[in-house]
């Protein structure tokens, strides 16, 4: 019993550590769905090698789609005429950083990961869309496919609705409504789940088991790759995990490396990679994402050695700003906003299930 409540009550303290944040973000992401013009993305990214790379990551940087949401959006995207490179570049951007992750990394962690996250994610996606571009399959406009049905599996992205002709307190009804209900609904069930991983590392790792074990910083960096890399977890929930490993002793460039990877890949992504794109394309996709995981690891362990910050002694400093009556008033109204959402998912009938458009002649969510 004691085991439980020590575990319940890390978990907890990160809960408030985190929920203004988390409000924070969602808040932005309301704003962005909002105000975003997703009819006309398709054609600004079917143009050039390299522009419709930049582009396409731009415009992922901020989006809040999961691992798994993200995956109609792109399909989406591919039908609409962007180029492989393109769709590469949004698939891996995407799910590693967006408005919701980016608050809770600076609350979590510390300022200096809050940007070499989006950072190294930006340029793995970059190099990854560069490269599909130029060496990979080169494309004929009558060859775009339809996306399969097996690759759909979340309705985050329902981000890709619009609000056309809306007046402006409609539409940012609607965006805050998208944020606090259909996507806390879909991140946030993955956000408890991290904080009660994190909860549980925090109790039950021993302090000194991963310099013992893990005491080589390139050793941890590739058991962080290959962990993350078949695991889903979404970038909301791998921060906790990552924050936790990071208090235990891991090196701050493994933990990037986790949470480059972790969002970046699963199941269905890889599916989508390989039917929409080809072999040679998932290819890149995986060695693209390695490989700069990898550097940027080094390069933040060599970050913070040489601005001689301790990643350890950094974690969570910067929610300690927060005062603690905000953050329990925070936690509440999340904890609020996380029931009415979790409850109003599984009771509608077009809830996250991958199996929801496979045999019954629906077209999957996309961008419209």
């Amino acid at each position: 019993m004691t085991a439980i409540l020590n575990i319940l009550t890390s978990s907890w303290n990160m809960y408030l550590d985190s929920s203004i944040y988390m409000l924070f973000g969602l808040f932005c992401a309301g704003l962005i769905y909002a105000y975003s013009k997703t009819d006309t993305i398709g054609r600004y990214l079917g143009k050039g090698k390299i522009r419709s790379v930049f582009l396409s990551a731009l415009i992922g940087i901020p989006l809040p789609l999961c691992s798994c949401g993200v995956v109609p959006a792109a399909a989406g995207l591919k039908k609409q005429g962007a180029n492989n490179g393109a769709t590469l570049s949004f698939l891996i951007l995407t799910p590693e950083t967006g408005v919701d992750s980016i608050p809770l990394t600076y609350a979590l962690m510390d300022p200096l990961m809050t940007i070499i996250r989006p950072v190294a994610a930006f340029i793995s996606a970059v190099t990854a869309g560069l490269t599909e571009n130029f060496i990979g399959k080169q494309e004929t406009p009558n060859e775009l496919q339809p996306f399969s049905k097996e690759g759909a599996c979340c309705k985050t992205s329902s981000f890709t609705k619009q609000n056309q002709g809306f007046i402006k307190s409609t539409r940012i009804y609607g965006g805050l409504k998208y944020a606090f209900i259909d996507l806390l609904g879909d991140i946030g069930k993955w956000f408890v789940a991290g904080l009660l991983i994190a909860g549980l590392i925090s109790y039950l790792m021993p302090d000194n088991m991963i310099e013992s074990y893990l005491g080589n910083n390139f050793l941890a960096m590739l058991v962080m790759l290959i962990t993350g890399i078949p695991m889903y977890v979404c970038a909301t929930s791998s921060t906790p995990i990552a924050a936790a490993l990071v208090l235990k002793g891991l090196n701050p460039g493994a933990a990037l490396v986790f949470l480059l990877a972790g969002p970046a890949t699963n199941i269905a992504s890889l599916s989508m990679v390989y039917k929409m794109l080809g072999k040679k394309a998932l290819l890149i996709y995986l060695s693209s994402i390695s490989l700069c995981a990898l550097l940027f690891g080094f390069l933040t362990d060599f970050l913070y050695k040489g601005l001689n910050i301790s990643a350890k002694a950094s974690i969570g400093k910067t929610a300690e700003l927060i005062p603690l009556q905000a953050e329990i008033i925070a936690a509440i109204i999340l904890t609020m906003l996380l029931l009415n959402a979790i409850i109003r998912e599984y009771r509608t009938a077009d809830t996250c299930a991958c199996t929801a458009y496979r045999g019954q002649g629906v077209e999957e969510p996309g961008f419209k």
